[in-house]
């Protein structure tokens, strides 16, 4: 039999690559079919939180030489305070209060965050020193109102500047008795307007003893008086927050001291106050509570302290305004009280 020669068959032509299906590359979530992808807001709240920045303005509040400027550097690790900018050689006690405000620019890892701080020269340095609080009641009212303005206008910005206040250091000097009648009064009126923060000045003044009789006795004339403080109770969102904050409402005020200089001590930079008998650790809790009082302020509690401020007591200032207004509007058009429109929290 003759043999019948097999045609070799031929490779198939090479598809080209750009022709070739991709795998999918996985993601979040591929291998969960339950998988939506809501987790991922958050990350889109931080990337446009970190584009906008973050704004803070703290209001510092006390008599002259209680450390205010140092303790607000201290708090920042830089030149913040009023008198670091805008200082002079012999700074005269004002004869009326003066209020001052220094903004900054500050970043770290790729935060950034608009600073203010607003002093009150001339709080408290009087011989008399009555009605004192009514310029900073009436600086923080026109903050308010300047944002309200903002607000109502029929061409609104995109994002109003803040200006208001977000919270109050009110600077208790060390006495180791109890509070002083002015100390009481500012605090009560301030109180139901802004959040305030007391703290015992100069806490290095004291003995242990001494700091923890001073601190008890300011609590409970704090509540004989019926001052509100931050963090204000009966804005407590759940029991977890109720638990952290009742840890906080014990150590208000706290005793603080304040420094912009370094020190060496057993290799380690810090800063501190140094005496013939050691070197008084500003971050050393053992030593003062100002780690306690940087934590409120900027670590855990910044945002809370803002939502309070927008949403209560710049709330409450809000209604009241919009109230007298269509009061206003319905006297002008003749209109019985009863058709007034009522805003209520």
């Amino acid at each position: 039999m003759s043999e019948v020669a097999v045609p070799e068959m031929m490779p198939p032509p090479a598809v080209p690559a750009a022709c070739q299906a991709e795998k999918p590359v996985p993601g979040p979530g591929m291998g969960d079919f339950s998988y939506v992808g809501i987790d991922a807001i958050l990350e889109q709240m931080r990337r446009k939180a970190m584009k906008q920045g973050f704004e803070l303005n703290i209001m510092v509040v006390g008599q002259s030489g209680l450390g205010k400027s140092t303790l607000m550097n201290t708090l920042f690790k830089s030149k913040v305070s009023r008198k670091s900018v805008q200082a002079t050689s012999q700074e005269k006690i004002p004869k009326t209060i003066h209020i001052k405000s220094v903004s900054h620019d500050i970043e770290e890892k790729g935060v950034r965050m608009k600073l203010t701080v607003i002093d009150t020269p001339g709080f408290g340095d009087q011989i008399n020193n009555e009605n004192c609080w009514q310029p900073i009641m009436k600086f923080i009212n026109a903050q308010y109102e300047q944002y309200l303005q903002e607000e109502i206008n029929i061409n609104r910005k995109k994002r109003i500047p803040d200006s208001r206040v977000h919270c109050c250091i009110y600077f208790i000097p060390p006495t180791g008795h109890c509070l002083r009648p002015l100390d009481v009064e500012f605090m009560r009126r301030l109180s139901k307007v802004v959040n305030i923060v007391p703290v015992i000045a100069k806490a290095d003044t004291l003995t242990l003893e001494e700091r923890d009789f001073f601190k008890q006795k300011i609590r409970e004339e704090l509540r004989a008086n019926g001052i509100d403080v931050y963090p204000q109770k009966e804005f407590d969102e759940d029991a977890e927050d109720r638990m952290i904050n009742d840890k906080i409402r014990e150590m208000i005020p706290f005793a603080v001291v304040g420094s912009d200089q370094e020190y060496q001590v057993n290799g380690r930079r810090l800063l501190g106050r140094k005496t013939k008998w050691g070197t008084i650790e500003v971050e050393n809790i053992a030593h003062c509570e100002f780690a306690y009082l940087r934590d409120l302020l900027i670590r855990t509690h910044m945002e809370n302290i803002k939502d309070i401020t927008s949403s209560i007591h710049y709330e409450v200032y809000r209604v009241r305004r919009l109230n007298e207004n269509n009061t206003a509007v319905a006297h002008a058009n003749g209109l019985p009280k009863h058709h007034n429109t009522s805003h209520e929290m």
